[in-house]
């Protein structure tokens, strides 16, 4: 008896390590992951089958606008970055990085179901018209826009040059409801809006964002500015959404040495830490710097900024910056659609985290939303100077710009150190 209990715990103990074997291999195989899958794919199948067949509007319920929905929901849930793009979306996205695209000039994201400006791009027909950040799309040549998807925003924004369309706005800081009706033209967006030398050596460069030839038009304002014999520099990142990452590098290279750390990303895993160091091609400009941001600076631009401040390259004047601080990898699918997908976050050189955060001026100096936008305009028009035609265009009055005054004296007292 002894010995067939013996026997019986014996090939227990060995059903059991076969068990526990087959457990650990297949966890180190990726078995149980993809049970998991299968069985989530499973019921995703099940459900559309079953909406498919059985849904009163058969019209309503096609499986291509089912599976669209549903995975646009499956990723809108993530995050607000996050993002399933179909054929045309996706062109339309990498139209805007490739800087050359037709339609209004607005930069907008889907927050909660609602069409939201982020920014206006500078010198196009939306900043003319006084679009500004926070306006929410109601409605486009008079249709509203319920249950809003990115691609149709997309595709009725864009049009031939020369079209008109005609945008219905809710304005939250004031409460009301705009019409405007502006007129498409084929867009190429300067990185380098303004560059210029102000009084006592003092240079300015306005970045808009930051695209494939951002470091090259950068350079080239540096230069010219040199040139002129500038002693110090105010970057003006203001109502900048950011852009690519690589550009942003680049841009901040000439103000580091070979090798210094610029930002970092921190993925989900410990070793999946990602550094960006300067690889400058000549030795590291060595002036005062200020930095203007707003809140609406965001991503490449709080970057860039950060790196500045945390490595104590410049003073931050203005406001509070945006606070998109995470990394989207874009990955192509079939059909030519594509997925947007947040897969790390941002940290400055000091592991400061931008996502969610921003970054906080040296300097603060608020602005008022009636500040904001008439120094929005008088950026993008240098050439209307006179303050009653001012008045007369935009139905707003010119502002005396208190945050780039604020960044030209903290660079003169600077400049005044130098000198002493």
């Amino acid at each position: 008896m002894l010995k067939r209990i013996l026997s019986i715990a014996a090939g227990v103990m060995l059903a059991l390590a076969v068990a526990a074997g087959a457990a650990h291999f297949a966890a180190l195989w990726g078995l149980w992951p993809s049970r998991e899958l299968n069985r989530s794919a499973d019921t995703l199948r099940a459900v559309l089958e079953l909406a498919n067949e059985n849904y009163v509007d058969p019209k309503a319920a096609g499986l291509p606008a089912l599976t669209e929905a549903a995975l646009a929901g499956l990723v809108g849930t993530l995050d607000p970055h996050s993002e399933y793009m179909t054929a045309a979306t996706f062109k339309a996205f990498n139209e805007d990085l490739s800087s050359k695209f037709g339609g209004i000039g607005v930069q907008v994201e889907l927050l909660d179901g609602r069409v939201v400006v982020i920014t206006p791009i500078a010198g196009t027909p939306g900043e003319r018209a006084g679009i500004i950040h926070g306006d929410e799309i109601v409605s486009i040549d008079g249709q509203k826009l319920a249950k809003a998807a990115m691609e149709d925003v997309l595709t009725r924004l864009r049009g031939k040059p020369g079209t008109t369309v005609a945008l219905g706005l809710f304005r939250p800081v004031e409460k009301k409801e705009v019409t405007l009706t502006l007129t498409r033209e084929s867009i190429h967006v300067d990185s380098v809006r303004d560059a210029r030398l102000l009084p006592d050596g003092v240079g300015y460069v306005q970045l808009t964002q930051f695209t494939e030839s951002t470091p090259e038009e950068f350079g080239h304002a540096i230069r010219q500015l040199q040139a002129q014999g500038m002693k110090a520099l105010v970057l003006d990142l203001r109502n900048n959404p950011g852009g690519l990452l690589d550009a942003v590098v680049a841009v901040a290279g000439p103000f580091f040495r070979p090798g210094e750390l610029i930002v970092y990303t921190q993925g989900r895993d410990p070793g999946d830490r990602e550094e960006f160091l300067a690889t400058p091609a000549a030795g590291p400009l060595v002036l005062p710097v200020a930095v203007l941001i707003n809140a609406s600076s965001a991503s490449a631009a709080e970057i860039l900024a950060g790196a500045l401040q945390d490595t104590h390259r410049a003073a931050v004047v203005g406001e509070r910056s945006f606070g998109k601080g995470s990394v989207q990898s874009v990955f192509p699918l079939a059909n030519h659609d594509g997925l947007r997908l947040t897969v790390a976050r941002y940290y400055t050189p000091g592991g400061a985290v931008i996502h969610g955060h921003g970054i906080s001026p040296d300097v603060e100096v608020v602005a008022t939303p009636e500040e904001d936008r008439s120094l929005a305009l008088q950026r993008s028009r240098s050439d209307i100077t006179d303050p009653t035609v001012f008045k007369e265009r935009f139905g707003i009055a010119l502002v005396p710009d208190r945050q780039l005054d604020a960044a030209t004296a903290v660079l003169r007292a600077a400049l005044r150190l130098r000198s002493m």
